[in-house]
């Protein structure tokens, strides 16, 4: 073999080995997605079985005690991968997609013990909407870990609690309200759609959600 051809076979294994070593990047990226995101299938498969009681067919009282015997899932985090579930399927949706996962990188697609802290957080009746998306952008964009985000929440916790008395009392009267005209408003569709009152009630409350929304504008 000559020289120019011992230089072709070397340069020819050198960029085999750097596509090879491409590839396995890449799939070690997908492994770790994957790893990340896969409690989401056993959630939602979980909630199926726990709503429709198809442990009972299977020769299980309870849902308990079929997550521990067949599963060796401790109830309190069978729970809590119900509820956290239900959470995304409800309120963050966009986390089932699979853009969501797709388009991210692996720092930056939150497991599970994040979005259960941002679920407990959603929770918290000291938790106003602004704070819950600045946990939410923390977690979604800048992949914090969730023991960061405790700490955090812990310090904001202290800090509210420095808050002027006045400032708080008013703080805590507009979120009152604010949940009130969201009552309000649900109420009023319901009423529309099943036509439950007359015309002039719905005016009515037509104009008492006008007078919420000008109390917190």
């Amino acid at each position: 073999m000559s020289i120019l051809d011992e230089d072709m076979n070397h340069r020819s294994q050198k960029k085999l080995s750097s596509i090879s070593a491409g590839l396995l990047r890449d799939e070690v990226l997908k492994f770790a997605k994957d790893f990340k995101t896969s409690w989401v299938s056993l959630g939602q498969s979980l909630y199926s079985v726990y709503k429709d009681k198809m442990y009972h067919g299977w020769g299980f009282e309870k849902f308990e005690e079929y997550t521990q015997k067949e599963l060796g899932i401790r109830k309190e985090t069978a729970m809590k991968l119900l509820k956290t579930y239900f959470f995304i399927e409800q309120d963050e949706p966009e986390y089932l997609s699979r853009e969501f996962k797709e388009e991210r990188d692996p720092v930056n697609v939150p497991p599970y013990e994040s979005m259960n802290f941002l679920r407990l957080a959603k929770q918290n009746k000291e938790i106003n909407k602004q704070d819950y998306l600045h946990l939410k952008k923390d977690i979604f964009e800048k992949g914090k870990d969730v023991s960061v985000m405790r700490k955090d929440f812990v310090a904001l916790m202290k800090q509210r609690k420095e808050v002027d008395p006045d400032e708080e009392r008013e703080r805590r009267s507009q979120e009152a309200i604010r949940r009130l005209l969201n009552a309000a408003k649900a109420f009023k569709m319901d009423m529309e759609i099943l036509k439950l009152v007359s015309a002039e009630v719905l005016e009515e409350t037509d104009r008492f959600i006008k007078k919420l929304e000008q109390e917190v504008a």
